[in-house]
């Protein structure tokens, strides 16, 4: 693989996934962490999410440190069927300025427009009915749909909504999913927190929680499940967003779960939590980096802490 002509010009990678030390400079923002397993690394091509801006007719990403835009051509992170629509969204007739999500969803491409201008135009709508996608939305509200995209869990078919939470790749959320039904092997009662589509939930047979998706609707940052509810399960897997589980985890070092399997997707709110669990009585057991933001400063982290006590 080649260096990006857009490396460092681009925001979007601060390391060159294309250079020989890419690995060992990633590993360097975690060194402090008490890593038990081999890292999981991705590979380019294989991203499925993109999350463009568009601004004065512009379209692409974000320049380095600037709300200026590279109107990029492809990128080597991305999946072919995301960089094959990049020409086309970019023709598109974009008024005022905002982000352009697109998701490669099992069954076609989803276009999510989140936009400062309320309204999208005629011009825009017919534009969108020219794209090779099956949904366009603008705000939330439907420009074009051809069909409903959808989504699948180990089995199970799930309808994709706007903007909803999906791990970037395909191989990195079946890598997670491997790792924490293996780590719940043995659990006769799982609870899933920030369960979103169900990524784990089917798998898991467990009883999901979140302020959206497919679980009973709960804001587990404002109301995190409680010692009198978390006491019905020996098991609890929590995924939740950068801001991590503070909340969730003061009840649960409260609680009488044996075994919490947490996975990250921000080192410094997993530190803080970690932390939490470990005072009140669980031990880190299992502690693996997944690199599936590749190029970024971000890190997956999966982990599992067991009650010592």
């Amino acid at each position: 693989m080649k260096t990006c002509p857009f490396f460092g010009v681009c925001g979007g990678c601060k390391y060159d996934v294309a250079a020989s030390d890419y690995r060992e400079k990633k590993l360097d923002l975690i060194s402090d962490l008490p890593i038990t397993g081999q890292p999981w690394w991705g590979v380019p091509a294989t991203r499925r999410r993109a999350d463009f801006a568009f601004a004065d007719g512009a379209f692409g990403f974000y320049r380095n440190r600037s709300k200026n835009i590279v109107q990029i051509t492809e990128c080597p992170l991305l999946c072919p069927e995301i960089n094959a629509v990049i020409p086309q969204l970019a023709a598109m007739p974009w008024g005022g300025a905002g982000a352009c999500l697109v998701t490669l969803c099992d069954n076609g491409l989803d276009v999510a427009v989140t936009s400062s201008v309320p309204y999208f135009s005629s011009e825009f709508k017919r534009a969108s009915e020219n794209l090779p996608v099956i949904r366009v939305t603008w705000n939330g509200r439907v420009v074009m749909q051809k069909i409903q995209p959808t989504v699948n869990f180990a089995g199970h078919v799930v309808d994709y909504s706007p903007n909803a939470f999906l791990q970037p790749t395909i191989p990195s959320e079946n890598a997670i999913r491997d790792m924490v039904i293996k780590e719940a092997s043995g659990a006769h009662r799982v609870a899933d927190l920030f369960c979103g589509l169900g990524n784990f939930t089917f798998a898991l047979n467990a009883d999901g929680f979140d302020i959206s998706g497919i679980g009973i609707k709960r804001d587990l940052f404002v109301h995190p499940l409680t010692v009198g509810m978390l006491n019905q399960y020996d098991c609890v897997v929590m995924d939740p967003p950068r801001a991590g589980a503070y909340a969730q985890c003061r009840e649960l070092v409260k609680s009488n779960v044996k075994r919490v399997i947490y996975v990250s997707c921000n080192p410094d709110s997993w530190r803080r939590d970690a932390g939490i669990l470990s005072r009140g009585g669980f031990e880190l057991k299992h502690l693996v980096p997944v690199d599936q933001f590749l190029g970024s400063v971000h890190w997956e982290l999966f982990s599992v802490f067991i009650r010592n006590k």
